[in-house]
């Protein structure tokens, strides 16, 4: 029986600064708070979806530091499988240093760190897991190369393929041709369509074109507005809850691992991305991303 999500991707080890404004260049600006959180969009989207009750297992790599065992611990208590997790001798563990403004944008960089050891070996070793998953969930936080050969083995596995092409990068046409379901938000959209999104019909019109370049279902996030998706070919704008959203880190990862759930249940990509929003809704108004992600029974309660 299928009945496991496997997330092959990024854990980081995230440092929020909550402040007013970003710094001008050459200012050194004191901030208003700051804390301390596991994340990484592929250890968000395994919690998200551990969470939630399904059976989910993480595949990646950390470093072997205190920043690293905090993460697998983490991803651990909230009943994320981490056996998979390898933890790389004399290489940091991946980092996100992330700036939340008062009005809930977030401005964030990364280091890639150990999230880059990820080989094809590792691959190669959950091939048994793989044959025992419905779905196979990738980002683009871990090496091109090791994405584009997962999401052959997944598929060679019977697995269903979403892919979060986040953060946008180069990927020949093939690979998104192989998957079943592409996420991105209208930033990344752009990129892929070489095209501007900056509105809702837009964000239909994208997810359109890219439904028939890539014969995969599309997913567009667009923030505080909500999420088009092109389900079989049927565009449609899922608008997002009204909230007081206090930092929106996580949200797309929280929405993500709504979905994978969501699909687990049977529910179409349209049910299954209505069923997310109501998971980012309550993620975006708390602090952090894994801590702020909802449970089942939140997230039926809030309905």
């Amino acid at each position: 029986m299928r009945d496991k999500i496997v997330v092959i991707g990024s854990l980081n080890y995230d440092i929020i600064l909550k402040s007013s404004r970003l710094p001008e260049c050459g200012e050194t600006m004191p901030v208003d708070n700051a804390a301390f959180s596991a994340g990484g969009k592929g250890a968000n989207q395994a919690v998200q979806a551990a969470k939630l009750g399904v059976p989910t297992y993480m595949v990646g790599c950390v470093g072997e530091d205190a920043q690293g065992a905090y993460l697998v611990q983490t991803a651990k208590a909230y009943g994320v499988n981490t056996d998979h997790i390898r933890t790389i001798p004399g290489v940091p563990s991946g980092m996100g240093v992330i700036s939340a403004l008062e009005d809930g944008s977030v401005f964030a960089s990364i280091v890639r760190g150990a999230n880059y050891a990820v080989t094809r070996e590792n691959i190669d070793a959950v091939e048994p897991l793989l044959q025992q998953a419905a779905i196979v969930i990738l980002q683009m936080e871990i090496p091109m190369e090791i994405n584009t050969y997962a999401i052959q083995k997944a598929k060679a596995c019977g697995c269903k393929v979403l892919l979060n092409a986040a953060p946008a990068m180069e990927i020949p046409n093939r690979y998104l041709q192989m998957c079943d379901i592409i996420v991105v938000n209208e930033v990344e959209a752009a990129f892929y369509l070489n095209t501007e999104l900056g509105t809702v019909d837009q964000a239909r019109e994208g997810a359109a074109r890219m439904a028939r370049d890539y014969s995969a279902d599309i997913i567009v996030t667009l923030g505080k507005e909500g999420a088009v998706v092109s389900d079989q070919g049927s565009v449609t704008f899922i608008p997002a809850r009204e909230v007081e959203a206090i930092e929106t880190t996580g949200a797309g990862d929280s929405f993500i691992g709504g979905v994978g759930y969501a699909l687990m249940q049977n529910m179409t990509l349209t049910e299954a991305c209505q069923f997310a929003a109501d998971c980012s809704a309550i993620t975006v108004c708390r602090l952090g991303a894994q801590d702020s992600m909802p449970a089942l029974k939140e997230v039926q309660n809030s309905i």
